[in-house]
């Protein structure tokens, strides 16, 4: 695909080059440091052109931090960089894009209000005498980015509309259509199913054959298997190894990551025969129809189904952030006919959204008083808030998730990822629910992360307590559930006991 709206002629003329070291990228004894943090220590890594290179390593551990000096976001202390042979140090993200380096951020950075296509090209607009923007060529430019992943949406559909998914797969159509050298990918399938995966996975292996180099970041370690040639480990900002990926398999893999074995998944309960909540025929028109289950206490129930089955919208409807148009919810006994989020969190419900940083959390304000939050009330007399009892509260549910943190006045969007779904899970777990609704728990986060969210789940529902898992992570759902719920294009596809569940049996309902 050729788009004539890609980098400036000074980058393509650079671009006819071939790289003097036999590498697109190369990166030498990099390090950075930010106040009481050393971010990076004498890093390295070498990007060969038309193939994949794999960045892994735990939350942490200096992945973003490389990334953004690699793009000109940050600057480097020490180190070199050489792109196509020569060396480099940008200042700004435009810089490196126009020598041909392009980034698909872990983050998503739409703007809402503007359209796809406006968000494709923003900034490098096809314009018709030089002034005037072409909107339909533009249109038909988003059309031709959007196929190279089979996304078939309106160019001119709002941003704001779309899932994160859908959103996930156009900043990944932008990154691809700047025809850079370099593709940075950092989680680019964090949000997406097993098909849009599938898609996404061709995509990298016709950008290898046109010889770019691709830096794939995931914490997903089976498709660092699938695509990548080589591997880097990345622990603690220090450079622990790098090699073909065929050199090592994935306890190998864990082993360099976190310095330690890594546990599978801890479930090990069985739940009672009490139901705590019970769904029938609940129906969201335009979203999911007819769903009916039942959750007993001490059960975890997973959810899972392809990008459009309805998961996310079940779950908004059964916390009120949206309202059902017919069916009914009892829990423990008594019908519920919330209409608002509050009055599910009186119910002792919660609902953890699949993307933290959008609806889990403010990012702005401290670590403190982000999971203090929803429990200001319990801290306050006579309009004023008690500053002991809140860090008490926030200090002792900090240490039981294992918060990771300078300290509980950190602005939480300085945390790493999985530091900052422990946030969000402190926040809500405060509010002492009986029903906890985890949509997409592990998106984005590192395996250690993981392991002590998975043994939080279990411990929650060994109190009597129960869960609804919603995740695109099969292995996650067949690891941590007693039972399954399939869903497909907005209905129920069939639940499956933990006997009956396998990867082949969950798929062939879900599609």
């Amino acid at each position: 695909m050729t788009l004539p709206v890609g980098r400036s002629d000074v980058a393509t003329s650079e671009a006819a080059m071939p790289p003097q070291s036999g590498f697109v990228l190369d990166v030498q004894g990099v390090s950075k440091r930010f106040p009481g943090v050393q971010a990076l220590s004498d890093v390295s890594l070498q990007v060969r052109p038309g193939s994949v290179h794999a960045l892994v390593g735990e939350n942490g551990a200096g992945k973003s931090t490389l990334m953004k000096i690699l793009i000109g976001w940050h600057r480097r202390d020490r180190g070199e960089i050489a792109l196509k042979g020569q060396p480099v140090d940008f200042h700004e993200p435009k810089q490196a894009l126009n020598a041909g380096i392009s980034i698909i951020q872990q983050e998503l950075s739409a703007i809402g209000d503007m359209s796809i296509a406006e968000n494709l090209f923003l900034g490098r607009e096809p314009r018709r005498a030089g002034a005037f923007i072409d909107y339909p060529g533009m249109n038909a430019l988003a059309k031709r980015a959007m196929a190279e992943l089979e996304l078939e949406l309106d160019p001119w559909r709002k941003m704001k509309s779309l899932s994160v998914a859908q959103m996930q797969l156009v900043e990944i159509a932008k990154a691809i259509s700047h025809e850079a050298d370099i593709i940075i990918m950092d989680e680019p399938t964090s949000a997406l199913g097993d098909r849009e995966i599938e898609h996404l996975m061709a995509s990298i292996r016709k950008l290898k054959a046109r010889g770019t180099g691709i830096i794939y970041i995931s914490h997903k370690l089976e498709e660092v298997f699938e695509i990548a040639d080589e591997v880097t480990v990345l622990r603690d900002g220090h450079h622990i190894a790098s090699m073909p990926t065929g050199e090592t398999d994935r306890d190998g893999l864990i082993r360099l990551m976190i310095g330690r074995e890594a546990k599978g998944f801890p479930k090990t309960n069985t739940p009672t025969t009490r139901p705590l909540l019970e769904v029938e025929q609940l129906t969201r028109e335009g979203e999911f129809r007819d769903v009916s289950f039942t959750l007993h206490e001490g059960e975890i129930l997973g959810v899972f189904g392809l990008m459009g089955a309805g998961k996310s919208e079940l779950l908004n409807a059964l916390f009120s952030v949206t309202r059902a148009t017919s069916g009914s919810v009892t829990f423990r006994g008594k019908r519920l006919r919330a209409r608002y989020p509050s009055q599910a969190m009186r119910n002792n419900m919660a609902l953890i959204t699949e993307d933290r940083k959008a609806t889990g959390l403010i990012l702005p304000m401290s670590v403190r008083d982000n999971m203090a939050i929803s429990t200001l009330g319990r801290h306050t007399r006579f309009g004023f808030v008690s500053a002991l009892g809140v860090g008490r509260v926030v200090s002792s549910m900090s240490q039981d998730l294992d918060v990771r943190m300078a300290s509980p006045r950190q602005l939480v969007k300085f945390l790493s990822g999985g530091n900052q779904q422990k946030v969000v899970l402190g926040r809500w777990l405060l509010t002492k629910p009986s029903l906890l609704m985890l949509d997409e728990p592990t998106r984005g986060i590192d395996i250690g992360a993981k392991a002590e969210i998975y043994r939080f789940m279990s411990e929650f529902v060994d109190q009597g307590k129960g869960i609804v898992l919603a995740s695109s992570e099969l292995p996650e759902v067949l690891g941590m559930s007693d039972r399954i719920l399939v869903m497909k294009a907005g209905r129920m596809a069939g639940i499956l006991t933990r006997e009956q569940a396998s990867e082949e049996a969950v798929m062939q309902l879900a599609v």
